[in-house]
């Protein structure tokens, strides 16, 4: 899995649509799940990095009905709402990892648009028959074979500790 999926508007990146495929299925599971909207002015000085997300009192937090995405433009309505809304993309990056969609508006330049669920909702991966290895003394791999998935967990030394507390209370 890619960390960050990013679709423009004419770009010539071969995998542009593939991209855009897969914000739009992102996008359409947000269907009646409670979201942030932010909308910022992107400084001219430092840029994205520069930008306090943190919920401001015109950001608007609602549960998103029917998002979908036909050509370039993101369509939502709001719970309880007739009124469709629409805004025409740019550019979309969508943070797999954060689970964030970052909307640039073609009508807005220098506006940015963050989507987010309001409470994150973790992926839950069952590993079975799982091989566990340990390299260097904080890194834990857990590899299911038979589903081909991996996971390393770099423990810090208050994890590990944890995790042999959680082990010596098992063994007794």
């Amino acid at each position: 899995m890619q960390f960050l999926t990013v679709w423009q508007h004419d770009s010539k990146n071969p995998e542009n649509a593939n991209n855009l495929a897969s914000i739009c299925q992102w996008w359409a599971s947000l269907n009646d799940k409670k979201v942030n909207w932010v909308e910022r002015l992107i400084p001219q000085i430092g840029g994205m990095s520069e930008i306090h997300w943190q919920l401001q009192r015109f950001d608007e937090i609602f549960a998103i009905v029917s998002p979908e995405i036909r050509g370039t433009t993101l369509y939502w309505y709001k719970h309880d709402s007739p009124v469709e809304h629409n805004s025409i993309a740019q550019k979309l990056e969508l943070d797999n990892l954060k689970q964030e969609l970052y909307i640039y508006p073609q009508s807005e330049e220098g506006v940015v648009v963050r989507v987010s669920l309001h409470e994150i909702e973790y992926q839950t991966i069952e590993l079975q028959n799982t091989e566990i290895t340990f390299q260097e003394q904080q890194l834990m791999t857990l590899r299911d074979v038979k589903q081909q998935f991996e996971v390393k967990v770099y423990l810090t030394p208050e994890n590990l500790n944890l995790l042999k507390e959680w082990l010596v209370d098992k063994v007794e």
